[in-house]
């Protein structure tokens, strides 16, 4: 991996560390802060609320300065944000700065991405775009459950702590390793916009916005499930999102790749695995071996399709490649808000926790449709030329 691509894998790790080691926290976040799960669970929807408000400002706001000066200005608010997370005195208190280390996220991943593909030549840049996102999935299979055992150790407090510590680390590999490029080239913001209205890009960031929805609709309450449908210890929560990372690392690298070879058909046939794997999930959850198997195949699977789809929306939004990318990485984000805010409100309603699978599904159902008229687009013959009289 090049240098700079390693500190852009960094900083990822750290990113996504704060975004996912709340799951494996709930039970104790809601026993500290004295709410119910449900309610600690939409941290996790303040967090990406956080995102997609957050991420298009800070993109338009560093639209006109050097990519890597634009990386140092978003880590610095993801320090802050963490550093309230680890000393907040109350459930408001924490969402206020849950949504503010979000605001980073977006904006980060989205400058990020396009700093990666730049960085390879053609033919590559899904694989640069895979191998700064597998940062983000490293922090499942180390820092998450790191940090779910330390946070049922010492609090859940000491998390954020160290998270903080994280994010030190991944701004000096930044200032080290990432070359410093020219400010991008100026485009009216206006311009931009109008190139994120085309249809193919609208269909990208739907398709990304359900793909993580269907995720977090049950993934949400992952530690719940694993002790009330699977009946294991509390303790094996960490084991158990460690199985879960490594998932998401082999899909996420051979997303890129496959990616790389045909990228559409790849997400169709990856959006009608997702719908099996959470079927299987139902069948599996009350049994432990296979229920841990399918979290296995289910992270794998699930982020497959994040590389294709953020890669997809930079190449059909070529003309605004910062905001568009960033503005995919909102949608990725308003759908953990919305599936994690469908599975409370699913368990409100007297859904079992089991059944969330099948909330899930039906939700990767509407990317499966959404990707095969994607696909169709691409495969119409342009309009003949008509030519003058």
């Amino acid at each position: 991996m090049p240098l700079p691509l390693v500190a852009l894998f960094v900083a990822a790790f750290g990113v996504g560390t704060t975004e996912f080691v709340i799951m494996g926290l709930l039970p104790e976040v809601a026993e500290s802060l004295h709410v119910d799960i449900p309610a600690a669970g939409l941290l996790i929807t303040g967090y990406a609320l956080g995102v997609v408000v957050g991420g298009p400002i800070l993109a338009i706001l560093t639209s006109r300065m050097p990519r890597k000066s634009a990386l140092l200005i978003l880590m610095g608010v993801f320090l802050v944000g963490n550093l309230l997370c680890a000393v907040a005195p109350s459930y408001a208190f924490l969402m206020g700065a849950r949504i503010i280390a979000g605001f980073c996220h977006g904006a980060f991943f989205g400058i990020g991405s396009v700093v990666a593909a730049d960085l390879v030549p053609p033919g590559k840049k899904a694989s640069a775009v895979a191998a700064m996102f597998s940062g983000l999935t490293v922090a499942n299979i180390l820092g998450v459950p790191g940090g779910t055992a330390l946070g049922q150790a010492f609090g859940w407090r000491s998390t954020f702590f160290v998270v903080v510590a994280l994010g030190l680390v991944a701004t000096a590999a930044i200032v080290k390793l990432v070359p410093r490029q020219p400010a991008p080239k100026a485009v009216p913001l206006a311009g931009e916009f109008r190139v994120l209205l085309r249809g193919q890009v609208l269909l990208g960031m739907l398709m990304s916005g359900v793909m993580s929805g269907s995720l977090f609709a049950t993934y949400t309450y992952i530690a719940p499930i694993l002790r009330d449908v699977t009946g294991l210890p509390p303790s094996a929560t960490t084991w158990v999102l460690l199985v879960f990372g490594v998932g998401t690392t082999i899909g996420v690298l051979a997303g890129g790749r496959l990616a790389d070879w045909k990228l559409m058909p790849s997400v169709i046939v990856t959006f009608a695995a997702i719908i099996a794997i959470f079927l299987v999930f139902y069948v599996t959850s009350p049994s432990p071996v296979a229920a841990i198997a399918t979290i296995f195949l289910w992270g794998g699977i699930n982020f497959a399709c994040g590389a294709p789809l953020q890669v997809r929306v930079v190449t059909m939004a070529r003309d605004a490649p910062n905001l568009a990318s960033t503005l995919n990485q909102s949608a990725f984000n308003l759908g953990n808000a919305g599936g994690a805010w469908i599975g409370a409100s699913a368990l409100t309603m007297g859904v079992a926790y089991r059944e969330l699978t099948f909330v899930a599904a039906a939700i990767a159902a509407v990317g499966l449709v959404a990707a095969i008229v994607s696909y169709s687009m691409d495969r119409r013959p342009a309009p003949a030329m008509v030519p003058a009289e």
